[in-house]
């Protein structure tokens, strides 16, 4: 795969300041410890590339040391969040490739998620319109969903000759919306519905389409004002006990919640309780 593959590889690149980060494949906005991705190529509703999905693999696995950046908000312009893999740079490719090709192209992919599930802060994923293929992954991926009515999700990977098992769908989407409706989901390629997918818990809330990045970024301020060290402990708890008994998540959680007790937003929110007032957390 010679197109990235070498020491200009931007599957191995690396980042240092987020705040001032300067993006090359898609738009990246810094407030008040807010970093904020947009997928930014609206005439072919946002879909990735080999560079794009490296870039963005690069940037999740640089946030778990970006002490500035608290939240995130993904989301996608011209009223679409992402359709997926490019049609022509990556899936015509794709059919050219050898099985060791193939195989370091997946592997980049399910790196993007785990990049995703691995960061400490909050991602809270803004989708409008077409959420498709890897960019329904990629919402899968995040910690909290907020959608339109105009939304449709689908995870058509069976529609391109594919498993449905793709990315990690087939452990992400049954432990949010259930072993039913996941399975139907991913043997039809069908989209899901708004509706359906806040039914079904896969969006937190609908809002109307002018206010949704509004909404996205006024919950990921909230995050980012509140014991951000904490919210870290609580993703990564989230994350490591799907493979727990009872007993190891209960002692597992009794020492994360043992060394956050030892941090200074403890100390802090005790404090402005005591005297009457709202604690001002700063994430140590």
């Amino acid at each position: 795969m010679k197109h990235y593959i070498g020491p200009a590889n931007p599957m191995h690149a690396q980042f240092d300041a987020l705040a001032s980060y300067q993006a090359q494949h898609f738009a990246y906005a810094f407030d008040g410890g807010v970093a904020t991705l947009t997928l930014n190529r609206p005439e072919r509703k946002n879909p990735l590339t080999f560079a794009s999905y490296a870039e963005l693999r690069n940037l999740f696995r640089a946030l778990n040391s970006a002490l500035d950046v608290k939240a995130i908000v993904l989301t996608g312009a011209g009223g679409n969040f992402c359709s997926g893999g490019d049609v022509h740079e990556i899936i015509g490719p794709l059919t050219k490739m050898t099985m060791p090709e193939l195989l370091e192209f997946t592997r980049m992919t399910g790196d993007l998620i785990k990049a995703m599930r691995l960061c400490p802060q909050p991602i809270v994923a803004a989708i409008d319109g077409i959420c498709a293929g890897a960019g329904a992954m990629m919402a899968l991926a995040a910690d909290l969903r907020l959608g339109t009515a105009q939304a449709r999700t689908a995870f058509l990977f069976t529609r391109v000759g594919l498993a449905g098992a793709d990315m990690g769908a087939c452990a992400l989407l049954p432990r949010l919306i259930g072993q039913g409706r996941a399975s139907e989901l991913l043997f039809t390629g069908r989209a899901m519905s708004a509706e359906e997918g806040l039914q079904w818990g896969f969006f937190n809330a609908l809002h109307a389409p002018e206010a949704l990045l509004g909404a996205a970024q006024k919950l990921a301020h909230q995050l980012a004002s509140g014991p951000t060290f904490a919210h870290g402990m609580t993703k990564n708890m989230l994350h490591q006990e799907w493979a727990m008994t009872l007993d190891q998540a209960i002692e597992a959680e009794a020492q994360a919640q043992a060394i956050c007790m030892q941090t200074q937003d403890f100390t802090r929110a005790y404090e402005a309780f005591a005297a009457k007032q709202q604690p001002v957390f700063q994430g140590d």
